[in-house]
C-alpha cells in the first residue's frame, strides 16, 4: 500500500484527507498504485483505541478488533490498562498475603504466636471489639507494667472462665500483676502470675475479627466469587 501516515498541525493538503485524534493529526495522502487495496490505521493511548479503514478514497472510522487480532501485550488501552494495573497489584497483593499467611502458621505452629479475636470492649480505644490481637509467649516477651497481656482468667477455686486481655498496671511476676482493662473502671480482682499469662500483646490488627463470623463468611464468600467472575470476564473480553 502506497499510504503514507505523518503527523500535521497545518498544511493544505488539497484532496488528501486529515485525521485529527487529541491533539495529533494524522495525514493520510491518497495515493496509491493498487486501487482495490485497503489499509487500517490504529493509534492507541491510555484514553482508547482509535482506528480508521482508508479504502479507496473513503475513509472509515471503526474497530481493529473487526478485522484484525493484537497480541495481549499490546493492548494497554482504555479499561484495558486498568485491569493490566489491577491485575499486577492484586498479584503482589496476593504474593504478600501469601507470605504473611505462610509466615503465620510457621510461627503459629512453633508457638511462637498466636492469634486471638477480642469480643469484648474492655480495651477500648486501644483495642476494640472485632480487633485480633497476635501475642507472643512471657518467654520471649517479658511482662511488665505497660504491657497489654492474655491471661487465664479464673475463679476463686481455680477453674479456668476465659482468657481476658488487659493493660499491666503494677505488681511483679512473683506476687501477680495488676492489670486493668483501659475502659474499666477498675483493676481486675485477679492477680495473673506467669503461669497464668498466655501470651504478650505485639500487634494488632483492626476490624478483621468481624468478618471471620459464620454470618460474615456466608457474605463474603459469595462476594469474592462474583469479584471474581467479573474480573474473569473482563480478562476475556
Amino acid at each position: 500500500m502506497d499510504h503514507r501516515l505523518m503527523t500535521s498541525s497545518n498544511a493544505e493538503l488539497g484532496s488528501d484527507e486529515v485525521i485529527k485524534i487529541g491533539a495529533m493529526e494524522i495525514w493520510v495522502e491518497k495515493e496509491t498504485q493498487i486501487p482495490e487495496s485497503n489499509v487500517l490505521i490504529t493509534v492507541s493511548n491510555l484514553e482508547g483505541e482509535h482506528s480508521y479503514l482508508v479504502a479507496g478514497d473513503k475513509i472509515v472510522k471503526t474497530k481493529s478488533s473487526l478485522f484484525v487480532q493484537a497480541p495481549e501485550e499490546r493492548i494497554v488501552v482504555g479499561t484495558r490498562s486498568w485491569y493490566r494495573k489491577a491485575t499486577v497489584l492484586s498479584r503482589w497483593f496476593g504474593y504478600v498475603l501469601a507470605f504473611a499467611l505462610i509466615s503465620f502458621s510457621i510461627l503459629s505452629f512453633e508457638g511462637a504466636i498466636k492469634a486471638r479475636v477480642v469480643l469484648t470492649g474492655s480495651m477500648v480505644p486501644t483495642i476494640n471489639p472485632g480487633d485480633i490481637i497476635l501475642t507472643t509467649p512471657a518467654s520471649t516477651v517479658t511482662p511488665k507494667i505497660g504491657s497489654i497481656v492474655a491471661y487465664v482468667g479464673r475463679r476463686f477455686d481455680g477453674t479456668a472462665v476465659g482468657v481476658f486481655s488487659h493493660r499491666i498496671i503494677g505488681g511483679n511476676a512473683q506476687t501477680g500483676f495488676i492489670v486493668k482493662g483501659d475502659h474499666n473502671p477498675a483493676p481486675d480482682t485477679q492477680h495473673p502470675k506467669i503461669p497464668d499469662i498466655t501470651g504478650v500483646v505485639i500487634f494488632v490488627i483492626p476490624l478483621i475479627g468481624k468478618f471471620l463470623t459464620p454470618k460474615s463468611l456466608l457474605v463474603l464468600i459469595p462476594l469474592v466469587f462474583g469479584l471474581w467472575l467479573i474480573v474473569d470476564a473482563l480478562k476475556n473480553e
